[in-house]
């Protein structure tokens, strides 16, 4: 099994650290890259991170995955409550899926309490800031090593 985890994120988290800090903090996405990386490299992970705020890259890179990736993790943003189009590419995706939300979605406005995402998920981690994103990672990491043992 592939040891590949792409780390897809939604719109408007090119403006992290900038936008709405009293929520999402002051990290950046690049911040949040480097520090994937790092952990990455210690799990013997590799990794292809990107971040768009067109519906359509997304999808094209879940599609991508599904030929090489052993898994996704994804922070689809403001996507989580409105696509299916992300939810039907994720249903085409046969490795683990994460979802990540940095602030936690449920205490919240209540349109953010709906994610198409988590009918797909095999984890959900919300409200951990940025550090859930290592926390998906080595969640990937390890479902990637029981599915490796069990076969």
């Amino acid at each position: 099994m592939s040891r590949l985890v792409y780390v897809l994120n939604g719109p408007n988290l090119n403006l992290l650290g900038k936008r709405q800090p009293q929520i999402y903090g002051h990290t950046t996405l690049a911040d949040v890259e480097a520090r994937c990386r790092t952990l990455a490299g210690e799990l013997g992970l590799e990794l292809r991170f990107h971040q768009s705020n067109r519906e359509y890259e997304i999808i094209d890179w879940v599609h991508e995955a599904r030929e090489t990736a052993g898994a996704i993790v994804i922070n689809p943003a403001a996507f989580t409550h409105t696509s299916v189009a992300i939810l039907d590419a994720l249903n085409a995706f046969d490795a683990p899926v994460i979802e990540v939300h940095i602030s936690n979605v449920h205490k919240r406005e209540a349109f953010r309490h709906h994610s198409y995402v988590t009918l797909r998920a095999d984890a959900v981690m919300a409200g951990f800031g940025t550090h859930g994103y290592e926390l998906a990672l080595r969640h990937a990491a390890h479902l990637i090593d029981a599915k490796q043992a069990a076969t």
